[in-house]
This record gives structure tokens, C-alpha cells and sequence, in this order.
């Protein structure tokens, strides 16, 4: 292994890690502020997030291309046919990456490392808000590449996080490996075990849905790629 793969391989793990942290820990913290209203533990959880993907995206996007998502690898690979193999590397990192963070923030707040959660989501109108979260993410970040905009990554990707999450009814999980994590805590952000599958496989439509987009409405070729590991950027909570 390369000192360039390693270090992306590090900076996706730490950026995902992180991620999870923040998505869980703000919602366990929005639970303690405002035990009775959850409209209002849905905007600082929501909030939180956007912030902290932002800042994520900025601080690893020359690392590693700051993915943090499967789904944003895949079609990274699928659009500009290079780095399947870190492509490969990268799903498990950041799978591992997410359910680290999730402990991490558990810990951080005197929970149990691992509870599993008992929210059960997978509904239909659940699902299909998974599919036009992802899809609508796929399509930001690429349309971004393709138009020499990479550098709006971050604000642009928090903003859209950070929207989804209240138009969403679903609150746009839009990433496979956040969604493995997230059922590793019993907390506000939390998933059932028996939900994850689901809305993979709905992330997994809605990034194909969004790769077909970028292709019909952005069909030049993505500017010049990072020096570092010629990756692209992007992410999700």
C-alpha cells in the first residue's frame, strides 16, 4: 500500500468516524435539551450535522475526497472509471469509520457503547424519501466536479444535509455506512437492525437515479482530480 493510499484510507475513516459522532452525539444531546418537543430536537440535530459535515468536507477534501458514503465511492468509480480498487478500500473504511463514531458518541454521553436501537423506519414513504435523498445528494456533489465547483463541497452538501433532514420523512440518511452505524445506538438518531437493509437498497437506487442525472445533465468530463489520490469530493450523514 502507497503512503497516498494509506493516507486517504485514513482520512475516510477519521472524516466518517467523525461524521457519526456528530449525527449521534448532537441527537443525544438535542434529547437531553428539549426532552419534550422533538421539532426542536430535530433542528439542533439537523443543524449540528450541517455544520459539522461542512467543516468535515473542508477539512479532509485533499486527503481523501472526503466521501464519508458508499454510495458517493460507487458513483465516483462508475462516472470517471478509475480508483476501483480504493473504491473498494474505501466502503469497508468508512462502514468501520461510522460504526466507531457512533460508539464514540455513545461513550461520550454515558450511554452504552452498543445498544441496539429499537427505532424502526423502513416504511414505504421512509424508503422513497431515501431514494430522492440520495439521488438529489449524487446529483449536488457531481454536478459540482463536472462544473469545476469542487471547492463549494462543503457549504453546498451541509446546506443540502441539512434541508433533507425536514423535507425528507425519512431526514435523508442518503449514506449506506451512517445507516450501518446509526443502528449501534438506541438514541434519537438511531436505526433498527431490521430497517438497515432497506434503506441501503434504497440509497443504492437513489444513487443510481442520481448517476443517471449527472450523466444526462453534466455529460463533459470532471475537471483535473486531486493531486493526492485523484479522488473526488463529497459526503453524508
Amino acid at each position: 500500500m502507497s503512503a497516498d493510499t494509506a493516507r486517504a484510507l485514513t482520512g475516510e475513516f477519521l472524516g466518517s468516524a467523525l461524521l457519526a459522532a456528530v449525527v449521534v452525539g448532537s441527537g443525544i444531546a438535542a434529547q437531553n435539551l428539549s426532552p419534550s418537543d422533538v421539532g426542536l430536537q430535530l433542528f439542533e440535530n439537523a443543524f449540528a450535522t450541517a455544520l459539522g459535515l461542512a467543516v468535515l468536507i473542508l477539512l479532509l477534501q485533499t486527503v481523501s475526497g472526503a466521501h464519508f458514503n458508499p454510495v458517493v465511492s460507487l458513483v465516483d468509480a462508475a462516472l470517471h472509471r478509475k480508483g476501483v480498487p480504493l473504491t473498494a478500500a474505501y466502503i469497508p473504511t468508512q462502514i468501520l469509520g461510522c460504526i466507531g463514531g457512533t460508539v464514540l458518541a455513545n461513550l461520550m454521553f454515558a450511554a452504552p457503547a452498543i445498544a441496539w436501537s429499537t427505532t424502526d423506519r423502513a416504511s414505504a414513504p421512509h424508503l422513497l424519501a431515501e431514494v430522492v435523498a440520495t439521488a438529489g445528494l449524487v446529483l449536488l456533489i457531481f454536478a459540482l466536479v463536472r462544473t469545476d465547483r469542487s471547492h463549494l463541497a462543503g457549504p453546498a452538501v451541509g446546506a443540502y444535509i441539512g434541508a433533507a433532514y425536514f423535507f425528507t420523512s425519512s431526514t435523508s440518511f442518503a449514506n449506506p455506512a451512517i445507516t450501518i452505524g446509526r443502528a449501534f445506538t438506541d438514541t434519537f438518531a438511531g436505526i433498527a437492525p431490521a430497517s438497515v437493509l432497506p434503506y441501503i437498497a434504497a440509497q443504492l437506487i437513489g444513487g443510481a437515479l442520481g448517476w443517471m442525472l449527472v450523466r444526462l445533465l453534466f455529460p463533459a468530463a470532471s475537471p483535473a482530480p486531486l493531486p493526492t489520490d485523484q479522488r473526488t469530493s463529497a459526503a453524508r450523514p
